[in-house]
C-alpha cells in the first residue's frame, strides 16, 4: 500500500471516530438521564463538552506538531481518546461524564486537523478531489449509521457500551498509526508557546486568507452545511406540526443520504474537468429550492418531503465537497498545517452558528406572527441565507483553477 494511502487510513478511522462521538452518543441520553440523575441540561453539556474541545484544540494544534512531530502527536491524541472513552464509559456522575467528554473532544481536536493535513500534503492537487469524495462518504455513512448501531448497542447491553465501542477502532488507529507512519526528526529548536507565537500562528492562519480559493471556500461551507443543519431542525418542529411521526421524519435522511451520494460522487469526477463554479452554483441553487419549497408540503403528501430532502441533500453535500476540494489547492505543503486548522474552526463554526441562527431566528419569528408564518419567513430566510456566497463564487476564475489542476 502506498504511504499516502496508509496515511489517508489512519486519518479515515480517527475521522469516523470522532462522527460515531458526535452522532451516536445522543441515543444513550435517555438511560444515561435515569441512570445518572441528569437535567436535560446536563445531557446537552454531553454534547455540548465534546464539541467545546473539539474547537478549543484546533490552534493549538499547530504549535504541539511542531514541537512534538505530526506522528507522535497523532499517537498521543489516540491513546489520550482511548483513555478518555473508557473513563466516559466507567464515568459515576454526569459531571464526571461531561469531564471525560471534554478530555474526548480535546483528543479528537488534535487528530483531525494534524491528520487532515498530512493527508492533503502528499496528495496531488489532481488527486485530491477523489480523496475528498471518501472523506465525505465517511462524513455521510457514519452520521447516518451510528445513530442506529448505538440504538442497538444500547438495549442490548446499556449506554456504557456505546463508549467502550470506541476503544477497538482507537487501539487499531494507534496501531497502525505506530507502524505506517514515519517518524520525523526532533526539531532543532522547539518553538515556544506564548502571546507573541499564538498572536504569530493567528496572522500566519490570517494571510492565507488573502487566497481567493480559500476564502470562497470557507464562506460556502460557512453557509450551506451549517444553514442545512438549522433548516433540518427547524422543519423537524414543522414536519411534527403537520403530524409526522418521529419515524417518518427520520426516514427522509435516506433519500437524503442517497441524494449526497450522488452529490459527491458529482463533485469527485466532474471537479478537474469543470472546476468549482458550476459544481457550486448547481449545489446552491439545489440547497436553496430544497429549502424554500419546505412549506409546500402537507400532511398527505408523500414524493414532495422525498424529493425535497433529497434536493437539500445533493445539493449541499455537492457544495461541501466542492468547497473542501477548492479549499487547498493553492495552499503550499508549508502552509497545510495552518490552512487546515483554519478549515476545522470555520467547519465547527459552521455547524454551531448555523442551528443557532436558524433556531434563534424561529423563535423570535414566533413571537411577531402565527406560527405558520414563522415557519414561512424561516424557510425563505434560509434558502436566501444559502445563496450568500453565490457572488464571491460567480468571481471565481475558472481557467486559473483549471490551471492549477493540470497534471
Amino acid at each position: 500500500m502506498a504511504y499516502r494511502n496508509k496515511i489517508a487510513l489512519v486519518y479515515l478511522l480517527g475521522f469516523a471516530l470522532d462522527l460515531v462521538n458526535m452522532f451516536a452518543a445522543a441515543i444513550a441520553y435517555p438511560q444515561i438521564s435515569q441512570q445518572l440523575h441528569a437535567s436535560v441540561t446536563q445531557l446537552a453539556w454531553i454534547g455540548n463538552a465534546y464539541m467545546l474541545g473539539l474547537t478549543l484544540i484546533i490552534l493549538p494544534s499547530v504549535w504541539l506538531a511542531a514541537v512534538f512531530g505530526e506522528k507522535r502527536l497523532i499517537m498521543a491524541s489516540l491513546l489520550m481518546f482511548s483513555v478518555a472513552s473508557g473513563c466516559v464509559a466507567q464515568s459515576g456522575s454526569i459531571e464526571a461524564l461531561i469531564g471525560w467528554r471534554l478530555l474526548q473532544g480535546l483528543a479528537g481536536g488534535l487528530l483531525i486537523p494534524v491528520g487532515q493535513a498530512m493527508v492533503y500534503r502528499h496528495f496531488p492537487v489532481r488527486e485530491r478531489a477523489r480523496l475528498t469524495s471518501v472523506i465525505l462518504l465517511v462524513a455521510l455513512l457514519v452520521p447516518a449509521l451510528s445513530p442506529v448501531v448505538g440504538g442497538w448497542v444500547v438495549e442490548a447491553w446499556s449506554w456504557r457500551w456505546v463508549f467502550y465501542a470506541n476503544l477497538p477502532l482507537a487501539l487499531l488507529a494507534l496501531l497502525l498509526a505506530a507502524c505506517w507512519l514515519a517518524s520525523e526528526p526532533r526539531p532543532a529548536s522547539r518553538p515556544a508557546l506564548s502571546y507573541q507565537s499564538v498572536a504569530v500562528g493567528a496572522l500566519n492562519m490570517a494571510r492565507l486568507l488573502k487566497s481567493p480559493l480559500l476564502r470562497v471556500a470557507m464562506l460556502t461551507y460557512m453557509f450551506i452545511p451549517g444553514i442545512f443543519i438549522g433548516t433540518q431542525l427547524v422543519s423537524i418542529l414543522y414536519l411534527h406540526q403537520l403530524g409526522l411521526s418521529p419515524a417518518q421524519t427520520g426516514a427522509l435522511m435516506l433519500p437524503w443520504a442517497l441524494a449526497s451520494a450522488l452529490g459527491i460522487s458529482l463533485s469527485r469526477y466532474q471537479f478537474n474537468r469543470l472546476g468549482p463554479k458550476p459544481l457550486l452554483v448547481l449545489g446552491m441553487t439545489a440547497q436553496a429550492l430544497g429549502i424554500g419549497l419546505l412549506t409546500r408540503i402537507d400532511a398527505s403528501g408523500t414524493w414532495l418531503p422525498i424529493a425535497l430532502y433529497g434536493l437539500m441533500g445533493f445539493g449541499g453535500s455537492l457544495c461541501s465537497s466542492t468547497a473542501q476540494n477548492t479549499a487547498f489547492i493553492d495552499i503550499t505543503p508549508e502552509h497545510m498545517g495552518h490552512a487546515s486548522a483554519l478549515w476545522n474552526i470555520n467547519r465547527q463554526l459552521s455547524f454551531l452558528l448555523g442551528p443557532a441562527l436558524m433556531m434563534a431566528l424561529f423563535g423570535a419569528l414566533t413571537v411577531i406572527t402565527s406560527t405558520p408564518h414563522a415557519f414561512a419567513l424561516c424557510f425563505a430566510i434560509g434558502c436566501a441565507l444559502t445563496l450568500v456566497p453565490l457572488v464571491p463564487v460567480l468571481r471565481l476564475d475558472t481557467s486559473r483553477v483549471l490551471a492549477l489542476l493540470a497534471p
